[in-house]
């Protein structure tokens, strides 16, 4: 267990961090390790956690939290390690040993390079202390004075070793070195004058000295024209001394003398020629002697005089692929360009390549040059040696003149290529390394390559410009088999066509492979195919002809990746979802997210995953149908686990979005907890990814349910109740069906009647007010039968909505009454605070406006907290009426701008139209309506 205060605040642990929840917790923990093994006072916390005006209740805030910080701490073994979350009177303390704690293990770094004779051993201790700082300090809490402050004093005494690392290696003599630590934060500190001070004899002592005086003139102007001031007396005595030349660089050398420039510096190609010394910058270099004329050598006998062209024969059929021809000839238009053809496999990018190629011959007078490289085939690749001297034949080389060693083909192979205007195909490639010798040496030359994998060391090396080859899209697809089959053939059965494009996946080779089968089957109709292509146990099968085949092709991919990522990639083939993130696939693959994370960049890197966005990938259907047949017998520890993984992280987002109010609290049997659990930073970040999650986690409730994992499918989808409050009218119905279906099957009175309590209120909001009854009004007796006590409570303030909208008032607020008692005997605040807003809107309803204002009144002492918008705006609105009701208009205007503004800024739609049309009742300004109008029209787009 490992304590953070120096980056984000967080509690690491051997299955991951702890999920902390809401801001104001992450604070808490903050308060309390800030002062670890000492009490810290309420007063304090309260000061930590609020601004000048904290709420009545935030004593009971601070209680709740403390209350599920211990329990993660206790779930995280933390007796084990000696921590102890303790009241003390009207204080709490938490007891950690400070070994534990990154701000402690930081101090004591620092202390212990003080104490080093060696200047090199001093640099290990300080590059130790600041390699514990993983961002700015306490990232993540509340911006509160109090933390404020001591997130100041943490920067300060970073800043400081910092500096005294530059000193170090000073010492040293490693001035570039001093140089480079100084930079960086000299950059994002520039009116820290010290830092500048250091950092221009850092640079001066490294031979530098323009940049030093540079950086002095920069801060200078900084200093003056942001504060008004002239530099302080440590940054004027630093630019004095470097003016008259005091101290002087290490070694007694001029500065600006080159061999004081950093190793870095000195192989970073500022000579000319291997093994040949800089240029001193007092000697005149000696002029270029003149370019010689390129004297091709002499044709062999019965050549003729026509451009070379080595280019196989396009495959028939192609079409499509304008954008990607377009910046293929985009690309090819810069100086010496090298053009990276990316995408996975079967996705054309030969042909594209060889159409491209053959599209324009009048744009290559010198010839065009092919190799396959075959860096993702079994029958071996050829060497460089062997390209090389199939290229040089090419150009004229008599084979006595070819070089013997790759070195002397390569350098024969750029001499000859220096002035000619010709294409180089480079087919297949596997990695940057197997083209290093192969490209060509003139600027008019152009280097086109295609692979499967992204070869970024080539984008970085030469400035290799990415052309990335997806899926066809169904009209190219049915183009593409048109073009094989006839035109004819495919105009016969439109709707068959269409449906084969999108079997095969848009996959050009998939497609060809039909195509090709269709063609030897004239009597077949395409319906036929299509028909025996949707059987997803069969389809990769049907997608072969002799050796060639989907299968294959991915066979030749796969085999080339380590074990890790195999592991990874067959796993993938079982997720019931869409998409996949680096958790999800480690909970697939039973590993943990930074091991998943990595073979994903290595299966991306190999096109067989698919990056949609930061931290999101998909998988192609015939790729997952392809993972998943590679190891079969894995399917069901890969769905427990991904299950698993979606209930875990989805009870850290609801406990993050509504603190305090979960709707189950048992896990299911057998729950295994995955390696680590999201952790959300805040509402908004919960809530994004319950948002963005939705339909995958559907997809995992119902193969939970097609699994007989029933206690699985119901929480998975009833942990997303934050989210259906959020956008209560967003069509939830059927997926809340088959999570009552799955309790039903399970006979779990407590599920039963949690899921009814939720599918009835979501009817009851979308008008369908006498089935959300039929729900209903067994819920209250399942809970009791349950023993769930909010959960009656819950399900008496849903019957009793319904009943109200039938006009059955006094028995509604006599449910509502009920349900208060319920929630108070439980003591539960979010329950009560619930109760309290309903009531007040029957109430209201009912013509007892200051009846309804009081419950509103006592709702609001309980609560709200800052992460409960909708429960707040709802409140705001229900008192607004009521102050109008009463005859108070302005303030009831005020209270229901105040409930829209809110509603608006959270994005709670539903709650912003309640408000304005509350609003435009008493106040129909033009203003009004207008954000009347917009925010019906973003709750009918979804958004």
């Amino acid at each position: 267990m490992e304590f953070r205060l120096l980056g984000t605040v967080c509690v690491d642990t051997l299955t991951g961090p702890l999920p902390l929840g809401p801001a104001k917790r992450r604070s808490l923990l903050a308060a309390l390790l800030l002062r670890a093994n000492t009490p810290v006072s309420m007063a304090r916390l309260t000061d930590c956690l609020w601004d000048d005006a904290p709420p009545l209740h935030a004593r009971t805030v601070i209680q709740g939290h403390v209350s599920r910080l211990r329990v993660l701490l206790t779930g995280a073994d933390a007796e084990a390690y000696g921590v102890e979350l303790a009241t003390l009177g009207d204080a709490y303390v938490l007891r950690a040993p400070e070994t534990l704690l990154d701000s402690q293990r930081f101090e004591e770094l620092l202390m212990l390079a003080r104490e080093q004779r060696s200047p090199a051993d001093s640099v290990l201790m300080l590059k130790e202390a600041l390699s514990l700082w993983q961002g700015p300090a306490l990232t993540g809490t509340y911006a509160s004075a109090p933390l404020q402050a001591a997130a100041h004093a943490l920067e300060e005494s970073r800043l400081a070793t910092v500096e005294q690392l530059a000193r170090a290696y000073a010492e040293l003599g490693e001035h570039h070195r001093a140089a480079a630590v100084l930079r960086a934060e000299a950059d994002a500190h520039p009116m820290r004058e010290s830092l500048a001070a250091a950092l221009m004899t850092a640079l001066y002592r490294s031979g530098r000295q323009s940049e030093a005086l540079d950086r002095f003139h920069r801060t200078r102007r900084m200093l003056a024209d942001e504060l008004g001031i002239d530099p302080g007396r440590e940054l004027a005595d630093a630019y004095a001394q470097i003016l008259r030349g005091d101290p002087e660089p290490a070694g007694g050398r001029p500065p600006g003398d080159p061999a004081q420039a950093p190793e870095a510096d000195r192989a970073s190609g500022t000579h000319d020629g291997a093994g040949a010394a800089p240029a001193r910058a007092d000697v005149p270099a000696p002029a270029a002697p003149p370019r010689a004329p390129l004297v091709l050598p002499p044709t062999h006998p019965g050549t003729t005089p026509h451009p070379t062209d080595l280019l196989p024969r396009a495959p028939r059929g192609f079409h499509g692929r304008g954008t990607e021809l377009t910046a293929l000839s985009r690309a090819a238009a810069g100086e010496a360009p090298v053009c990276l053809l990316t995408g996975p496999a079967g996705v054309g990018k030969t042909a594209l390549a060889l159409h491209w190629a053959r599209r324009s011959p009048a744009a290559f007078p010198d010839g065009r040059l092919y190799a396959d490289l075959r860096g993702f085939s079994d029958t071996g690749e050829p060497t460089p040696l062997e390209v090389l001297r199939e290229f040089l034949l090419a150009l004229g080389v008599a084979p006595r003149r070819i070089p013997e060693s790759v070195t002397g083909a390569a350098a024969l192979f750029r001499s000859l290529t220096d002035r000619l205007s010709l294409l180089v195909v480079l087919d297949n490639v596997r990695d940057s390394a197997q083209v290093g010798q192969l490209l060509p040496g003139g600027t008019d030359c152009v280097t086109l390559i295609t692979s499967r994998h992204r070869l970024e060391g080539l984008i970085a090396s030469d400035a290799a410009v990415p052309v990335p080859l997806d899926v066809l899209e169904p009209p190219d697809g049915t183009a593409l088999l048109a073009g094989v089959l006839g035109e004819e053939r495919v105009t016969a059965e439109p709707v068959a066509a269409r449906r084969l494009a999108e079997l095969c996946g848009g996959l050009p080779l998939a497609l060809r492979v039909t195509a090709a089968r269709l063609a030897g089957r004239p009597q077949w109709t395409l319906a036929d195919m299509a028909d025996e292509l949707a059987d997803e146990r069969s389809r990769l099968t049907y997608l072969a002809v002799e050796d060639t085949g989907v299968s294959a092709a991915l066979r030749l991919t796969v085999q080339q990746l380590p074990p890790d990522a195999v592991r990874h990639f067959t796993r993938l083939g079982h997720h019931p979802g869409s998409h996949f993130d680096p958790y999800t696939a480690a909970a697939l693959a039973g590993s943990d997210p930074v091991v998943a994370a990595a073979a994903l960049e290595r299966l991306a890197a190999a096109h067989l995953v698919t990056e949609a966005g930061p931290g999101r990938w998909i998988l192609h259907d015939l790729v997952r149908l392809y993972a998943r047949g590679l190891d079969p017998a894995a399917g069901p520890d890969a769905l427990l686990g991904v299950l698993d993984h979606y209930i875990a992280t989805a009870l850290a987002a609801a406990d993050t979005a509504e603190p305090g109010g979960e709707p189950c609290f048992v896990l299911p049997e057998g729950f295994h907890r995955p390696a680590a659990v999201r952790d959300f930073a805040g509402r908004n970040a919960a809530m994004d990814w319950l948002a963005a999650e939705r339909e995958d986690l559907s997809l995992a409730a119902a193969a939970a349910r097609t699994a007989g994992l029933e206690d699985r499918a119901w929480r998975i989808i009833l942990l997303q109740w934050p989210h259906v409050v959020w956008r209560a009218r967003d069509g939830w119905a059927p997926m809340l069906e088959l999570a009552l279906a799955a309790a039903v099957a399970r006979s779990d009175p407590y599920a039963e009647s949690r899921v009814r309590n939720l599918l009835g209120w979501v009817l009851s909001e979308e008008g369908r007010t006498s089935e959300a009854v039929a729900l209903l009004e067994p819920s209250p007796g399942l809970a009791r039968q349950a023993g769930d006590r909010l959960g009656e409570a819950t399900a008496l303030i849903n019957l009793a909505i319904v009943q109200a909208e039938q006009g059955g008032l006094d028995m509604a607020m006599e449910g509502c009454g009920r349900a208060l008692e319920l929630a108070r005997k439980e003591p539960d605040a979010h329950t009560e605070m619930l109760a309290l807003q309903h009531l007040a809107r029957m109430q209201l309803t009912a013509g007892r406006p200051q009846d309804a204002l009081d419950s509103a009144r006592a709702a609001f002492e309980l609560g709200p907290e800052h992460e409960e918008a909708a429960r707040r705006v709802l409140l705001t609105t229900v008192s607004g009426e009521a102050q109008l009701a009463l005859g108070a208009e302005d303030e009831g205007v005020l209270l229901l701008d105040l409930a829209a503004t809110e509603a608006e800024r959270a994005g709670y739609d539903v709650g912003a139209v309640r408000a304005l049309e509350a609003l435009l009742r008493v106040a129909a300004g033009q203003e009004y309506v207008r954000r009347y109008e917009e925010a019906v029209r973003r709750l009918a787009d979804g958004g």
